[in-house]
This record gives C-alpha cells, sequence and structure tokens, in this order.
C-alpha cells in the first residue's frame, strides 16, 4: 500500500525513516532555533524579574520573592503535564506548536504591563514601597496571567523539544545514526547554553539600560520569532502520534492492585503461572517489595480475566508484571529523591541576591564594566558548564587510577557531595551578607536601603559558583542515578522526577520566606527579609537554609543506607527489547543529563 508522505507515524515503525521528504538534518535549523529563541525570552525575563515587581508593582522583597518562587514552581510543573499531553492524546508536534503559541500570548501580556501606564500603580518617588499605592486586582490579574500563560507555554515546549529534534534524525537503518545522534545532542545543548548565557546577559543589560517596555519587547519578539520558526518548518517534520504514557501505566497498577484487594497473595515460591505477562518478557513473577503492589498483576480468574489471544481483557484490572515493577521502582527512589527538595531550594535563590548586588559595587574591576545585578547568575552557569565539561575528560581519569573506577565518583556520591556543597554555598551567602550589612550601617545607610554599600559585589560570586558545582554534581547526578534504577521505557520519568522536585523545592522557598517574614516581622518588629536590606536580616534567613541543608545531609545518608540494602536483594534484569522505542529513548536518556541545568 502507498504511504502518504505526509501522515503522521506511530512509534516503532521504522517505514517512516524510508522516505527522504521527512525528517533529517534539514529541520535541525527550525527546531533548535525555536528552543534557543525561546530559551533566551524566557530566562530573560526571570532574572531581573524581582526588580521589576519591586519597583513598579510596589512589592516587599518577600512577596516578590515568593510571586517568583510560586512561578518557578508552576514553570517546573507545567512540563510534566505538557509530556503527559505529548505522549498519551496530542503528540509532540502539537503541543510544541501550542507552547510556543502561549508562550508568545504570555509575553506579550507582560509586555502590555510595560507598555500601558494603566496596568501599573502610579510612579512612587518614595523610597518604601510601603507609602507606595498598592496594584488593583485588575493589574495583578494581566501581571499573574501572562507569569501563567508562560508556564504553560514553557510546559510543552520543554519537555518535548528535544526528543521531537531526535524524531528527525533517529533511523536505526543508518549505520551512522548513532553518531548523527551524538552530534544533534551537542548542538542541542551548546545552543541551549548559549541561549541561556545571552539571556542573563544581553536581556538583562537591555532592561537595565533601555527600560522595561523594550527590555520585555525584545523577549516577547524573540518568542515571535521561535514560533514562526517552528512552524515553518511544519511540512518538514517527522509527527509521531502518541503512544500510550507511562502515567497511564502507573495509574493502571494502582487501579488494578485495588480492584483485586480482595484476592489473597501467594507464598513467595509460587507458580509462575499466577501472574499476568507478556510472552517472551523476563520478568515472569514480582519481587516481594511493596507486596501490596503484586495483585495487580495477579490472575484471579483466568477465563475472565484474559482473552483468546492471552491478552488481558481489561488492562485497569489486570496488570503486567513488568508495569507492576516500573511502579515499585519508581515508588523504591522516592527517598532518595526527596533529599534533593531542600536543595533545589538553594538552587532557587535568584531574588535576594539581585536586591543585595544591586546596592553593591558591581564594576567587574574598578572604572571599568558594570555587570547588571540580575546577570550574576552567570557565575554559576559558567562553574556548572565547566564541571560538565571537565568531569568525563579530565576528573574521571585521574579517579580511576585511585578508586579502580572507570566512572569516577558514584552517583550516590556525586548526589551526597552536591549537597553537602550546597550547605557550603548558602552558609557563604549567610556570611557574605552578614559582612555586606555591616558595612552599610557603618556607612550611616541604615535607613538608606537603596545607598550605594562601598563594597564589590563580587563578593556574591563564591556563593553563585558554590551553587553551580552542586548542581553540576547533585542535579545531574539525581538524573543519571534514575535512569540507572529504570527501564529504557522509563527514560522520560528521570527527567520528570528532576523537575517535580524544582517544583517542590520552589513551593518550600516559598513557605519558608512567607514564615520567616511573618514570625519574625511579630509585634511590630522588623522583619529578616525586610524591604529594607540593612535593617533586615538576610543573613540569619541564610543560615536558617544553611541548618535546613545540613539537616538534609543526614537524611540522605540514611535514605541512602536504606536503600542501598534493598538494593542488593530483588535485582530487577529489565526487558529491554530492541524496539525503535526503546532506542530512542537509551539514547535519550544519555544526553538528559543536560536538562538539569536548564
Amino acid at each position: 500500500m502507498k504511504k502518504n508522505p505526509c501522515d503522521q507515524i506511530k512509534h516503532g515503525e521504522e517505514e517512516k525513516h524510508l522516505t527522504t521528504k521527512l525528517g533529517g538534518l534539514k529541520t535541525m535549523a527550525f527546531v533548535i532555533s525555536t528552543e534557543t529563541f525561546e530559551k533566551v525570552a524566557s530566562f530573560g525575563l526571570h532574572a531581573n524579574m524581582i526588580l521589576y515587581l519591586i519597583n513598579e508593582y510596589h512589592m516587599s522583597n518577600a512577596k516578590g520573592a515568593n510571586v517568583l518562587f510560586l512561578w518557578s514552581a508552576i514553570s517546573n510543573f507545567m512540563p510534566i503535564l505538557g509530556a503527559f499531553l505529548s505522549d498519551s492524546f496530542l503528540g509532540r508536534f502539537r503541543v510544541i506548536a501550542l507552547g510556543t503559541f502561549v508562550s508568545l500570548l504570555g509575553m506579550s501580556l507582560l509586555w502590555l504591563t510595560a507598555a500601558l501606564p494603566q496596568a501599573t500603580p502610579p510612579q512612587c518617588n518614595g523610597l518604601a514601597t510601603e507609602s507606595c499605592a498598592s496594584p488593583k486586582a485588575a493589574q495583578l490579574a494581566l501581571l499573574f496571567s501572562s507569569l501563567a500563560l508562560m508556564s504553560i507555554g514553557a510546559g510543552g515546549i520543554r519537555p518535548c523539544a528535544l526528543a521531537f529534534g531526535a524524531d528527525q534524525l533517529y533511523n536505526p537503518s543508518n549505520p551512522e545514526n548513532k553518531r548523527v545522534l551524538q552530534s544533534f545532542f551537542n548542538w542541542y545543548y551548546a545552543s541551549v547554553g548559549l541561549s541561556l548565557m545571552v539571556s542573563i546577559t544581553v536581556i538583562v543589560y537591555i532592561q537595565d539600560a533601555a527600560g522595561w517596555v523594550i527590555g520585555f519587547g525584545v523577549p516577547a519578539g524573540l518568542m515571535f520569532l521561535s514560533t514562526v520558526m517552528f512552524l515553518l518548518g511544519s511540512p518538514l517534520y517527522i509527527k509521531l502520534m502518541p503512544d500510550k504514557s507511562l502515567f497511564t501505566s502507573f495509574a493502571q497498577v494502582m487501579a488494578a492492585a485495588w480492584q483485586n484487594k480482595h484476592l489473597a497473595l501467594p507464598p513467595m515460591e509460587s507458580d509462575p503461572g499466577i501472574w499476568y505477562y507478556h510472552k517472551g518478557s523476563k520478568l515472569i513473577a514480582p519481587t516481594q517489595k511493596l507486596r501490596f503492589l503484586n495483585k495487580a498483576c495477579m490472575i484471579g480468574n483466568p477465563e475472565k480475566d484474559i482473552d483468546m489471544d492471552g491478552r488481558a481483557t481489561n488492562p485497569w484490572n489486570l496488570c503486567t508484571v513488568k508495569q507492576v515493577e516500573e511502579l515499585k521502582a519508581l515508588i523504591k527512589v522516592l527517598p532518595i529523591w526527596s533529599s534533593g527538595i531542600i536543595i533545589a531550594v538553594s538552587i532557587s535563590q535568584h531574588s535576594f541576591p539581585v536586591l543585595q548586588a544591586r546596592v553593591m559595587d558591581r564594576h567587574l574591576i574598578p572604572g571599568g564594566l558594570k555587570i547588571p545585578a540580575g546577570s550574576f547568575g552567570v557565575f554559576a552557569m559558567i562553574t556548572l558548564t565547566i564541571w560538565v565539561a571537565t568531569y568525563d575528560q579530565i576528573i574521571v581519569p585521574l579517579l580511576s587510577k585511585f578508586t579502580k573506577r572507570s566512572r569516577g565518583f558514584s552517583l550516590k556520591e556525586r548526589m551526597g557531595m552536591g549537597l553537602a556543597i550546597s550547605c557550603v554555598a548558602t552558609a557563604v551567602a549567610a556570611m557574605v551578607e552578614s559582612k555586606r550589612r555591616a558595612t552599610a550601617i557603618r556607612q550611616g545607610l541604615g535607613d538608606e536601603p537603596h545607598g550605594m554599600v562601598h563594597m564589590s559585589a563580587m563578593w556574591l560570586v563564591p556563593q553563585y559558583s558554590l551553587i553551580g558545582l552542586a548542581e553540576g554534581l547533585n542535579a545531574i547526578g539525581q538524573i543519571e542515578f534514575y535512569y540507572s534504577q529504570f527501564p529504557k521505557s522509563m527514560a522520560s520519568i528521570g527527567v520528570a522526577l528532576f523537575a517535580l522536585g524544582m517544583a517542590v523545592g520552589n513551593l518550600v522557598s516559598s513557605l519558608i520566606v512567607g514564615t520567616v517574614d511573618k514570625l519574625t516581622s511579630k509585634g511590630g518588629k522588623q522583619s529578616w527579609v525586610s524591604n529594607n536590606l540593612n535593617m533586615g536580616h538576610y543573613d540569619y534567613y541564610y543560615w536558617i537554609l544553611t541548618i535546613l541543608s545540613v539537616i538534609n545531609v543526614f537524611y540522605y545518608l540514611i535514605c541512602c543506607w536504606d536503600f542501598g540494602s534493598s538494593d542488593n536483594k530483588n535485582k530487577i534484569v529489565w526487558d529491554e527489547e530492541e524496539g525503535t522505542e526503546d532506542e530512542l529513548e537509551l539514547e535519550l536518556g544519555d544526553h538528559a543529563k543536560g536538562v538539569a541545568s536548564h
């Protein structure tokens, strides 16, 4: 039967690679430019947003930080929803297309908040935001709508862009395919890294130098280019139809376990024939860990549960052993995953350092280039990039001589070192802020929160660099650890778990700031996170984060001990079929560690 090259193609059909009309290198300009423009636009907005909220909407430091924490939380959660919609219903192309359009709409609304005078409260010449007019409900609604739309749009683009690009190049019949994919991943991450550098330097500089109207207009224009570029390539793309989602599989296991709760579990050494598995599967009996889930793959009535072809008559009442073990694997890593929440809190501390840098000497050298306050995050990114670049090429070969391990530090060791370094990072932040505050008071700036402190903002570089190193160790280690525990079919879950951890970390950050502000301002006292940095105690706030981080290190050690003691038992030999879907996800898994920093 003759194939229409414009038809959508199902996952796993190698015939999609026989056409020369779809996919290939000719689509890369469209795919990579789409992601690049989106990254420049979105991250360039976030870096300086705390100043916009404080100066234009007269928010307090604590409230502005909480808004950004919640925005980041939603932005990190939405990719999980986007991945579910892509895998289960719409497919990657439609989800990315919708994401670019929604992001463009959100950035356009944000630009309107700066362009329309009536969209923000009246300008206030006073130094204290308490004396300024508060924003009206309609003004806040417009602002929050723009942020929400950008989060929804990011949820469509970020989980799908890398896999969609790989779809265009994946061709198992080509002996050079692995090299081609490797080249694509390298170019992809190089473009993402470059776009992030541009976003927190060039875009932030434009906002500082030209104002918010142009500063928000440039990202909106870049997002428009991103949308146009992606849609222009539409006739050339391979567009895979949605496949069954792992989220659906997990839901089926839980539903089936509940439906079969009345069944009595057999003895440990029972006949494998009681368990449901597909022909050729290596997993013919479930492990004994989390035994209550085993009822999901237990055949209660063969005549009722199995059809003539040997398939389950209702996948919501009977699941395969493999499905059950996949859910168990996810549950098993959750304690170690939870140890990543507090370091996510430390990584997400973008707002307060910007406020500190704003009142410090930001010249790179005396009388030289002046760095925008929102651009200091580039030092964390530079450190992370250097670590990623040197670890495999320099550090691992040196370590292997002493540890006799081909991969240097183990994944658990890398995650633990990242947690420990994050403790040092927040402690350094506390000490630097204590010195900055003491210097400001000595200058007589206690009642002048916007007065310039005679102290170089380069003092902030060590804490940024330490956070970048902690992220390079822990965040990338997290994702690689998840991949080591899951089958190839669950490759996307590693990135999803990390994104969820960042989302929860941002929510916890918001909770900490709100709690500290409320408790320390009781009785008319000055809040530790006061609008006046010189009268507040942001150093105490950083010490709270340090204490939580130290406690978290011990919690992590307990989780590792528990995981290690159970890891030697019930060792799973996953079904690693040679299907195209598994191969593609393996390639994505090998390179997903770059997502950690983005």
